[in-house]
């Protein structure tokens, strides 16, 4: 028996069109008019639009960080992304000190284990890569991980070192793996840091202020110059602020092989959020910090014209009663990460879509094309189109939705979207094939997310 999605308005990267969409065995496998036989499974998508499931390349469930752990795991974290429409997410699995890689993937495979609900992937954060670690990058693909990641943020924790980042592009190049870099120079931000606490500036607000755009903007054209020199390709995170897209472009133009992602909360929210009455600004303090109304603009544009070409979330969430509070008397104790995992693709269907930056085929291609394709899922997810896995969302375009915390499903208490109004959501979503999301209603099993073994970049 075949299941048959009918009537809807199928939308992918390149167009939108009426069809009936076909599943066999939990893949697409055919699109076209009147596809229904006698005994198939038919769900009447009439009036709806059928949409590709969401893929978050950027999160962060079950991590310990600054002294906690997200409080989101991988049942409540992915409960939320299902109900948001996002089906796939890539997690990032940190490397402890004098850890093997494989060690800590087992780790995180362990977190994971029987409590997905959607399918998921990991990133590799190399954080201590000694010359062992090093020859383990070559072995990544072998587990289905094609992707590292380097922070050049965050000294004596995480924070890698130039010698180490060029070492670690040219074994991910050669191994045929992806290199993520978080770009700020934490070496400058800790100078600015402890002076600001010297001085007694320890309220929110100065964890903008000593992390300003100008060292987003040199860790980016650092790691953009070494990737270059080795023909290595670089994926940008998080990037928030007009002078790290300037290098982004100018290196593109140049035809180096950089892409880059933003991600939902930078096109909502400035500096002056994390300046709001008492400690309510800890809400916003994620790294890098939101930024100012002319840097929402140019992401706007690059996102519309291609030069950043995904939008995540970086879904890190503390709760605020009892998480980002450890820093209610110095900023820089504040666990760095904020929440969006289930708002992403509604704030951005509202203020993208209908608010004019770019169209429905554009927001597919930003939130599920282009990062099934820049990591090693292309022709699996991201599209509808046959052989690809059947994970699809019927979103109402009209649809009122108020977005509250109060009804939201992630372990977080609170929202940085709180009371924002959206018209266009979804309703029903679907993973290979299987309902996981029925009229807005939960209905999926816990366990049933799958591993994803991606492709080599």
């Amino acid at each position: 028996m075949s299941l048959i999605i009918s009537g809807g308005t199928v939308v992918t990267a390149q167009g939108r069109f009426q069809a009936d969409v076909r599943v066999d065995g939990g893949k697409i496998t055919a699109l076209g008019q009147n596809l229904a036989q006698a005994n198939d499974e038919i769900i009447d998508a009439s009036g709806q639009h059928v949409l590709p499931g969401g893929i978050d390349v950027h999160t962060h469930l079950s991590m310990p960080s600054m002294g906690t752990v997200t409080c989101d795991d991988y049942y409540t974290g992915q409960v939320a992304a299902a109900m948001g429409g996002t089906t796939s997410h890539i997690d990032f699995c940190i490397q402890p000190k004098s850890s093997s890689l494989r060690a800590a993937l087992d780790t995180w495979q362990g977190r994971a284990s029987g409590q997905a609900v959607i399918d998921y992937g990991f990133h590799m954060a190399v954080t201590d890569p000694q010359p062992d670690v090093l020859d383990e990058i070559a072995t990544l693909p072998e587990y289905g991980v094609t992707s590292i990641k380097l922070f050049l943020a965050y000294k004596d924790t995480l924070q890698v070192d130039d010698m180490a980042m060029f070492r670690c592009l040219e074994r991910a190049r050669d191994a045929g793996v992806l290199t993520l870099v978080h770009a700020e120079n934490g070496d400058a931000i800790e100078v600015l840091m402890a002076e600001a606490v010297a001085r007694g500036e320890t309220a929110p607000k100065y964890h903008a202020l000593t992390r300003p755009p100008e060292l987003e903007a040199e860790a980016t054209g650092r790691a953009i110059a070494l990737a270059e020199v080795l023909g290595a390709p670089l994926y940008i995170v998080h990037l928030s602020c007009r002078p790290a897209l300037a290098r982004v472009r100018e290196a593109q133009a140049r035809g180096a092989r950089v892409t880059a992602e933003t991600c939902t909360q930078y096109f909502f929210f400035t500096k002056d959020d994390l300046d709001r009455p008492g400690f309510e600004g800890a809400k916003w303090v994620c790294s890098p910090p939101p930024r100012e109304k002319e840097d929402q603009a140019a992401l706007w544009a690059a996102v519309g014209d291609g030069a950043l070409s995904v939008i995540s979330t970086d879904h890190c969430p503390f709760r605020f009663d009892t998480q980002k509070s450890l820093g209610r008397d110095n900023f820089t104790l504040i666990p760095n990460g904020v929440p969006g995992i289930e708002e992403r693709l509604m704030v951005l269907h509202q203020a993208g879509v209908r608010g004019g930056h770019f169209s429905l085929e554009r927001f597919v291609a930003l939130t599920a094309t282009n990062p099934a394709r820049s990591f090693g899922l292309g022709g699996v997810k991201g599209a509808i189109a046959p052989g690809h896995d059947a994970d699809m969302v019927l979103w109402d375009m009209e649809r009122p939705h108020t977005i509250t915390a109060q009804t939201n499903h992630s372990a977080i208490d609170y929202s940085l979207y709180e009371g924002m109004e959206v018209r266009g959501t979804p309703v029903t979503v679907m993973i290979r094939g299987q309902k996981v999301v029925d009229q807005c209603e939960l209905v999926a099993q816990r366990g049933s997310g799958q591993f994803l073994h991606r492709q080599r970049i």
